[in-house]
């Protein structure tokens, strides 16, 4: 099914028919432990091997008297291609790992009185709904729904719960044309019939309610019956968007409530409240036109906090902290003084304010904020970022990552900020591999501003020696170039290689402020690009940094930073690396998915001959500089990207060598916009190196 998160491949183990024996071959079963060979024991460094046995965590949830974490963990073998996800507890004081249940599950839920821990397991189309004892047990199924489900919430009360599940409302080929059976086609009439990375399958995602009664869950009543619409939203399908009132007596859901060419222009997504009692539904953002996501209520359940973006159709507009009282129908928009986005909101349990992550200069942190002054504190400081975090009693509990460190698990001091580990997932890998030092560097841009660049250094740094550089170019094109930890441009992968990483917060990357954040819309030839080059010519000034040995690599809207590059470079590359990049806006435009994104980011429609903003974007398209390219380019893609599609590639890829210059493509026929899965990932960071080492060593 699309629309789960994670989907468990658990496939059979088979056993060599060369020899009639009940003892399994060594590569029959697959090995999930992070332990290291004595071969990268001896190596010291990170390989995209060591990569895969990372375990990853997510989805923490704390019990209801705050004393216990569970979460869940997944963890890959890389020869089998297979992973493998199971739930976890510890103690929010810290200690050994318990494992919950021998049986793969995810989405870890305590119920209300934290006597058990819902999970879903299963295969595609089958997930279901069971339970587990708090302190472990055997574990038992407490749904069996037709096509499975795809998240679940308990009621605070305990009495009701709340699963998502797919719904097929539209006619497939095959009933339209009942007596063509094997027919193979789509039939299309408007637009979103794609999204991402999935092609629309007939059905929506829709919330359903249920008795719930130790164990037992009873029919449950579709709350959107009838409507086309994704509850949460396509693509990503975060059951954040959705959550109970304390009392359990109303859902307050996101959702999108347009079709066609109307969804694909619009970013308008609303919270609704949905009465349990009477079976009502209303609309709490009319009117309110641009993202409004995330509902969550105060502990007495009058209020409601919700993130809210001002603009139609732009999606990486500031994130607003509202809250809008259930009594009077009043709302306020607190964070208007805040230059910075809030995300992940957490009311205190006196509902006095909330708890909230932000990100500020490459970093995301814990903040609060008082509800009836506005005053805002950042409760922690430091080159790291926060991804989550619960409260719990006198501490926070938070997932916390760095670009030397996987996700782990924090405790955090609520008044001072202080942080305490407690899981330690990964010790093994770190005990063994050496990581790079990460510098925060200040450059002047060329109209005098400055700008945050990370510099990764390879382990074992020498300043006597000369290194080849990397340009980082980051995509998003409004996602900053942060203290994240990624599992394919992995900037310690980069720098083990013996690379200098440069990696800019160019203009267009958030946590800088708005102004910082907004300039790259309709300027994707401009600014941003002149910072990118600032970045590279301050660095390679330093003696270690050979200045001509120097490459820049990028993925989508760094992809397409590196095509721009590559036609306007004066020589300054020897090697560039393009992964789902933009080649030619007037294709990108009508064959993507989200019209809204480039209508704001273009300017508009290349018809629009007096459109001046769309027209000074469509100038700056790479494909009308390729005459100017002349440096060999390794480009990637997946057939499965509906975002970028594949076909910008294959232009890009065509046009290199008609030109004659040195170039390669990759191309999965399995990926999507990213590549996930573990042997295509090592064949992408192998043929990666090999080109760089081609050109820059």
């Amino acid at each position: 099914m699309r629309k789960l998160v994670i989907i468990f491949f658990l496939g059979a183990f088979f056993i060599s028919c060369s020899r009639i024996t009940e003892k399994k071959t060594e590569a029959s079963e697959p090995d999930f432990s992070n332990h290291l060979t004595q071969e990268e024991i001896a190596g010291g460094k990170m390989t995209p091997e060591i990569l895969w046995k990372f375990s990853r965590i997510g989805g923490l949830q704390v019990s209801p008297d705050r004393n216990t974490i569970v979460f869940s963990m997944t963890k890959y073998d890389y020869k089998t291609n297979k992973s493998i996800t199971n739930l976890y507890s510890l103690s929010v004081n810290g200690g050994d790992l318990a494992l919950v249940t021998d049986m793969p599950g995810f989405h870890p839920r305590w119920t209300h009185n934290g006597e058990k821990i819902g999970f879903l397991s299963g295969e595609s189309g089958t997930v279901q709904l069971w339970e587990v004892g708090s302190y472990g047990g055997f574990p038992t199924q407490v749904t069996i729904i037709e096509g499975g489900i795809n998240s679940f919430e308990y009621a605070p009360a305990g009495d009701k719960i709340y699963y998502l599940k797919d719904v097929k409302m539209d006619p497939t080929p095959q009933e339209i044309y009942p007596d063509l059976p094997d027919v193979n086609v789509r039939i299309i009439d408007d637009l979103m019939y794609r999204h991402w990375n999935h092609w629309e399958d007939y059905a929506y995602s829709h919330i359903f309610v249920a008795d719930y009664n130790e164990g037992s869950v009873g029919e449950g009543k579709d709350i959107l019956e009838g409507e086309p619409y994704d509850t949460p939203l396509s693509p990503y399908f975060d059951d954040s968007e959705i959550c109970w009132s304390p009392d359990g007596n109303f859902i307050a859901y996101t959702c999108k409530k347009l079709k066609g060419v109307d969804y694909a222009v619009s970013t308008n997504s609303d919270i609704y409240l949905y009465s349990i009692k009477d079976e009502s539904t209303i609309n709490i953002t009319e009117g309110m036109p641009g993202y409004d996501k995330y509902p969550v209520f105060s502990p007495d359940g009058n209020l409601i906090a919700f993130q809210s973006m001002a603009t139609p159709g732009y999606e990486a507009d500031k994130d607003r902290l509202f809250i809008h009282n259930l009594e009077t129908g009043d709302k306020s928009y607190l964070t208007s003084d805040f230059d910075q986005n809030v995300s992940s909101l957490n009311w205190k349990d006196d509902g006095t304010g909330l708890y909230f992550i932000s990100g500020t200069h490459a970093t995301y942190q814990l903040y609060e904020i008082d509800v009836n002054t506005g005053k805002i504190r950042q409760i922690t400081n430091g080159d790291f970022n926060y991804t989550q975090l619960i409260p719990a009693g006198e501490s926070l509990i938070g997932a916390k990552m760095t670009m030397s460190m996987a996700t782990e698990i924090f405790s955090i001091d609520q008044k001072n900020g202080a942080e305490t580990q407690l899981s330690f997932v990964n010790k093994e890998i770190y005990d063994h591999i050496e990581m790079g030092k990460v510098e925060k560097r200040w450059v002047k841009t060329t109209d005098k501003k400055d700008m945050l660049v990370w510099v990764i250094y390879p382990p074992g740094f020498d300043p006597e020696k000369k290194y080849p550089a990397l340009l980082y170019c980051q995509g998003g094109p409004q996602s900053a170039v942060s203290q994240f930890f990624s599992y394919r441009w992995n900037f310690q992968m980069m720098a083990a290689n013996d690379y200098i990483v440069v990696a800019p917060n160019r203009r267009g990357l958030p946590t800088f402020g708005q102004e910082w954040n907004e300039q790259i819309s309709g300027d994707y030839g401009g600014q941003n690009m002149k910072d990118y080059l600032s970045a590279i010519d301050e660095l390679k000034k330093e003696p270690y940094i050979d200045e001509n040995r120097l490459g820049a690599v990028g993925a989508s809207y760094g992809g397409f930073s590196v095509f721009w590059l590559a036609g306007h470079h004066d020589k300054r590359f020897k090697a560039f690396i393009s992964h789902c990049g933009i080649y030619n806006f007037i294709s990108m435009y009508a064959a993507t998915d989200e019209i809204f994104f480039v209508n704001y980011d273009y300017g508009g429609p290349y018809w629009e001959q007096n459109n001046k903003t769309a027209k000074k974007s469509y100038a700056t398209s790479p494909h009308k500089f390729v005459w100017n390219w002349d440096t060999p380019i390794l480009i990637i893609t997946g057939a499965n990207d509906l975002r970028i599609p594949y076909t910008e590639s294959l232009q890009a890829f065509n046009a290199a060598k008609l030109r004659g210059i040195p170039a390669r493509l990759l191309f999965f026929p399995d990926e999507t916009h990213f590549i996930l899965k573990p042997q295509n990932s090592i064949l992408w960071q192998r043929e990666f190196f090999s080109w760089l080492d081609t050109y820059l060593k």
